[in-house]
């Protein structure tokens, strides 16, 4: 997933489509799936947990989304998996697109489900 780490400490901005402006969660994702795969994805990090298919969390392969409630509200907040319990994502926190691990406490309480578009 060379198009995520391309992403990373790109600024973060609510709503944000793309690296120029700034990124949300959802809207990072949407650009990493557009540029790599050409494959056409919006909507929030909950809309995308609704047409992702569910897979196992030891399931999860590079490319594969992470899914966490950081709202208080389910499916808040997505990430894209990048292997061995790390993902890149665009957190409101510290403002910039960066890699954490699923194994991070703060990520593990908030965990919800990981998803593929792939078969």
């Amino acid at each position: 997933m060379l198009y995520a780490l391309g992403l990373i400490d790109t600024g973060y901005r609510f709503g944000g489509k793309n690296p120029e402006a700034g990124l949300d969660c959802s809207g990072m994702v949407s650009y990493i799936y557009r540029e790599a795969l050409g494959m056409q994805l919006a909507g929030s990090a909950a809309d995308l947990a609704r047409r992702a298919r569910n897979i196992e969390r030891q399931s999860l392969r590079p490319g594969d989304l992470v899914f966490f409630n950081t709202r208080n509200r389910a499916y808040s907040h997505v990430g894209v998996y990048i292997g061995e319990e790390r993902f890149v994502h665009a957190p409101a926190t510290n403002g910039k697109v960066r890699i954490d691990r699923l194994t991070d406490r703060y990520y593990a309480q908030r965990f919800e489900a990981a998803a593929t578009f792939f078969d």
